[in-house]
């Protein structure tokens, strides 16, 4: 996961102001912003430079982007993509526990035997304490698991509502899945959840997913410090 804003020059004649606002914060998205090398200021000069445009269309995006919190102008100092506190974090992550518990127990009632069976997939690389010699690896796929229990829920709403919280939640889930032997109990859990999936156990689904977020939150609260 990338630590830099990744922008390639704009082509075309098009209208700038939409399309700048959207190349930023895909870039901003795109980035693990917590990571301890991640460069979060924003320089407005480089980006025109990068992009090949004026500075005024860069100035009215990051504007937008600071009215949405994505970013964080400090007089004299410049624009830095905005970190969220340890207190906003837990915050999220609670709120993540009940829209993603929610999600799996929708999936046991709408999704396909094949849907649920596909979550397996992800892990196949994993067997036999894989994880940790493959820990970048094994990250991007816990994130994308819990990407896809959202999007197998079917419910439009739930997913627009957690995409508010994602940049934030990847960030965190990459940070800290090395640590403390997370990635060991996280795949365990994986499994179990989707075990529960597969038996159209609603009630156990919810649960099982809803206490594995919240022991992301339990390690947050304990052992992190650089927020």
């Amino acid at each position: 996961m990338q630590t830099k804003l990744n922008i390639a020059p704009i082509e075309g004649s098009f209208s700038l102001k939409e399309h700048i606002y959207e190349v930023l914060k895909s870039a901003i998205a795109g980035m693990n912003i917590y990571d301890e090398d991640a460069d979060l200021r924003l320089d407005e000069r480089q980006l025109s430079e990068q992009l090949g445009i004026s500075r005024t269309p860069i100035r009215e995006a990051l504007a937008r982007l600071e009215q949405e919190g994505l970013v964080t102008v400090i007089p004299r100092r410049g624009v830095y993509i905005t970190k969220k506190t340890k207190d906003e974090i837990l915050e999220m992550i609670t709120v993540w526990a009940a829209l993603e518990g929610m999600a799996a127990r929708l999936i046991t009632e709408t999704a396909s035997d094949e849907r649920i069976a596909s979550l397996r997939e992800l892990f196949t690389t994993f067997e036999n304490g894989q994880v940790q010699a493959h820990i970048d690896e094994y990250s991007d796929r816990n994130i994308d698991f819990h990407q896809a229990i959202l999007e197998m829920s079917g419910c439009a709403l739930l997913t627009q509502i957690a995409e508010s919280l994602f940049l934030h939640m990847r960030g965190i889930r990459a940070r800290t899945i090395g640590e403390k032997d997370r990635a060991k109990r996280s795949i365990i859990d994986h499994l179990h959840i989707i075990e529960a999936l597969e038996k159209r156990d609603a009630d156990l689904a919810e649960r099982l997913v809803r206490e594995h977020t919240l022991n992301l939150a339990a390690h947050v609260e304990k052992h992190v410090t650089y927020l």
